[in-house]
């Protein structure tokens, strides 16, 4: 069962998800690098046919992909265990699940917002993002009831 949170819920755990979502998109861009690099030097070896290759920079990039790879599914693990959804690693683009008049919604947070000021039907998307207002305010549940 999915965890809903209260606006206040999500907005202290701003800081918690902010550092995690850094470390994730860091992760992944280390990881495309290494990555990268590993095909240029298949493509060096497949152009140049068998050319002597530093075996010892090829292990570095494989190490540091494997890393990253790991460190991004630790962070992204780290985001599910808290109970936010990733929906835009590339942006830092993240969804608090709540309820609003006891249907499910999201309160949706990207990576610079100074918090949490628009939320969106589970269907909608960053797209469909509404200001969080007085009705929302007045409406907004967060949790179940126990």
């Amino acid at each position: 069962m999915p965890r809903f949170f209260t606006l206040q819920q999500a907005e202290r755990l701003l800081p918690e998800v902010e550092s995690i979502i850094r470390d994730a998109i860091a992760a992944k861009s280390g990881y495309e690098q290494a990555e990268e690099e590993m095909q240029n030097f298949s493509r060096r070896i497949m152009m140049l046919g068998g050319v002597r290759v530093d075996h010892t920079k090829v292990l570095e990039h494989r190490d540091r992909r494997e890393s990253s790879v790991l460190l991004l599914k630790a962070s992204m693990e780290r985001i599910e265990e808290i109970g936010c959804l990733v929906k835009d690693l590339d942006v830092g683009l993240l969804d608090f699940p709540t309820l609003l008049s006891g249907e499910e919604v999201y309160l949706c947070w990207k990576l610079g917002e100074s918090g949490i000021h628009f939320w969106h039907g589970v269907h909608e998307g960053f797209q469909g993002r509404k200001a969080i207002d007085q009705a929302f305010l007045a409406n907004h549940q967060g949790e179940l009831p126990n």
